[in-house]
This record gives structure tokens, C-alpha cells and sequence, in this order.
């Protein structure tokens, strides 16, 4: 394993192996929408703007956009989720496909509408509002027992490297799925990695890494929300809420993303490490969690320490927040990334 000294250039000769690994993305799978326009004066109807549609696009969101962040860096995924059996759903699995991922794991549910997250851009950079479209109820055992079989063969043919766990609480992980699915992949060797939910508290125990947000740390361990009181170090809520969530869940690893304060890493027995943003500009952070767990979980496939997966991850982050959008990050703009380092 590289130490948090490696070089750049050791770090970018990681890039090339993640071609060698197979990730499966369990999760909610969401359609994101753009409206993008003009907006140029207030409506008569409402103190809101109006604005003037120029184009629209629709991109994969959610789990489906940490599918597409492992393809982007030229990994290999296979999507394990569910859509709708709408136009919607027909959408996402055509952009899956087409982005290169194995669909096997993706089921239409009928009857139940494809997630789909509606925003509205103004004058190219100013989200004014955004349009969910989803239903959150459990899904009907049969279609979860389906899912979780079809990861249990992957791991058992040992056909993938590692679990990716995307929970955005929208019905189809549990507690009692994951932790057979995290106990069946420690059998074989397999990684296991969370984005997890503050709604879904679950403290599935023997993960490699949990990988919340700040604000969702502090949920996860139960403690309401405080503002950062400056440096890593001297910040107590996020202290005790690593002491928490690493006792409770008995995870290896916590990396907490702190926004334009980089992001810190909580291993069992260390000091945390801090890594400060390496953004240069910051337009839309939307995305940036599922980047940062896709490059993570391929770095240290490629032979990274949690140390060094987090340190590339962490350039990955600085890359898609200066992006308009969920919009995935590529091998070359990583590579950049690194050779750029501050």
C-alpha cells in the first residue's frame, strides 16, 4: 500500500488498472432532467422568474450516476436497481446501456414511476428550482429478493471486485439486505462501500467504507445539526459523530465530505486526515458525492491506501464541481487533475 507521501506520478499510474475491475451499483436509480433558459424578468402571476427554455437535457442521476462515474474512469459496472415501467425508465436504461454498463441487475417494476429530478437552470448557472417526481414506498419483497440474488450470484462467481451501496431512500435497501450482502462479500474478499441516507440509519456493520456528507454524519449518529467550528481538528460534532458511527456501524473507514472544505478520513486506530479542496471554481455540487465514491472504490481496487483513494478522490471532486449539472468525470480529466495538484 502507498503512504499519504506517494508521488503524483505513482498516483497516476493507478488510473490505468481501474480498466481491470468490475463494481456492482446497488441503489436508486433516478433520471435527472435539465430545463436550461433565459431568465430575464419577473412573472405578473408570482414574485418568480420567468424563464425562456432554451434546451433540455436528461442525464443519469443517483445510483445510475455513480454507474456512470466507474465507466467514465473506464472501470466496469453493473447496474442493480429498479425504474419504472414508464418512458422515464425506458430512458435511464437506454443511457445505461448505451454509457457501457451491464443492465442485468436492473429491474421494471410496474406500476411504480421511474424517479426523475426535474432542474431548472437559469442563465446557465442559477438553479431556481427543482421537480421531484418519485415514490419512496418499500418495493414489494419479490422485486428486493430478485436484486439481492443477483448480487449473491455476482459475488459467489466472484464476477465483481467490489459493492457499491447508493441509498437515496426511495424503497429498496434495507438493513437486513445490505448486511448479507456485506457478510457474503467478506466471505469472498469483496469490498464493500456506502453513500448512505440519514433517513435509513441502518448500521450495517463490517463495511470498508461509509461515505456521508457533514450534515448526514451528524444524522447518522444521531446528533442535530451545529456548524463546522473551523479546522477538522478542532471540530467536536464531526469528532464525536466519526467516535459514533465508526463504534455503532464497525465500519474500516469514514470519509466525510465537507463541501469546500475538501473532505476528512476516519480510520480505525489513526489520526483523521484532512484533504482541502483542490476545486479552482465551485457551480454545481450536485454529483460530486456519487464521483467521489466511484474513484475511491476503484483507486483502492487499483492498489491505492484508503489514504491515497481518498487524496485521488478528493482531485475528482474538484473536477465535477466546476461542471454545470451531474455530469461524470473522465480517466483523462483525472489525470489532469492529479498532474495539477496544489
Amino acid at each position: 500500500m502507498m503512504s499519504i507521501s506517494t508521488p503524483v506520478t505513482s498516483l497516476a499510474g493507478l488510473l490505468p488498472r481501474f480498466g481491470d475491475f468490475r463494481v456492482a451499483v446497488v441503489g436508486d436509480m433516478i433520471l435527472d432532467r435539465y430545463i436550461f433558459g433565459r431568465a430575464t424578468r419577473i412573472s405578473p402571476e408570482a414574485p418568480v422568474p420567468v424563464v425562456l427554455v432554451e434546451r433540455e437535457t436528461e442525464t443519469l442521476g443517483g445510483a445510475a450516476n455513480v454507474v456512470r462515474n466507474i465507466l467514465g474512469l473506464k472501470g466496469r459496472a453493473v447496474a442493480c436497481g429498479v425504474v419504472g415501467d414508464d418512458p422515464r425508465g425506458e430512458t435511464l436504461a437506454t443511457l445505461l446501456a448505451d454509457a457501457g454498463s451491464d443492465c442485468s441487475g436492473l429491474i421494471r417494476v410496474p406500476g411504480r414511476p421511474t424517479t426523475v429530478k426535474t432542474r431548472v437552470i437559469a442563465n446557465q448557472q442559477q438553479q431556481l428550482v427543482r421537480i421531484d417526481r418519485e415514490e419512496t414506498a418499500v418495493l414489494p419483497a419479490e422485486i428486493q429478493t430478485r436484486i439481492e440474488a443477483h448480487v449473491l450470484g455476482l459475488v459467489q462467481a466472484r464476477a465483481i471486485d467490489a459493492i457499491v451501496f447508493e441509498d437515496y431512500a426511495k424503497g429498496l435497501l434495507t438493513q437486513d439486505m445490505m448486511q448479507r450482502l456485506v457478510d457474503a462479500a467478506r466471505e469472498q474478499g469483496i469490498i464493500t462501500v456506502l453513500d448512505p441516507h440519514p433517513a435509513h440509519p441502518h448500521a450495517v456493520r463490517g463495511l470498508h467504507l461509509i461515505k456521508p456528507n457533514r450534515a448526514e454524519a451528524l444524522d447518522l449518529a444521531g446528533m442535530h445539526y451545529s456548524r463546522s467550528t473551523g479546522p477538522v481538528e478542532m471540530d467536536e460534532a464531526l469528532l464525536e459523530a466519526s467516535r459514533r458511527i465508526r463504534k455503532e456501524w464497525q465500519v474500516k473507514h469514514l470519509l466525510i465530505t465537507l463541501g469546500s472544505g475538501g473532505m476528512v478520513l476516519f480510520s480505525n486506530g489513526g489520526a483523521p486526515l484532512h484533504f482541502p479542496t483542490q476545486a479552482r471554481e465551485v457551480f454545481d455540487v450536485s454529483g460530486a458525492g456519487d464521483c467521489v465514491t466511484a474513484t475511491y472504490t476503484l483507486a483502492l481496487l487499483a492498489g491505492a491506501s484508503p489514504a491515497d483513494a481518498a487524496r485521488i478522490s478528493n482531485h475528482a471532486a474538484g473536477v465535477v464541481v466546476a461542471k454545470i449539472g451531474t455530469v461524470p468525470i473522465s480517466a483523462a480529466e483525472l489525470l489532469q487533475a492529479l498532474h495539477g495538484e496544489r
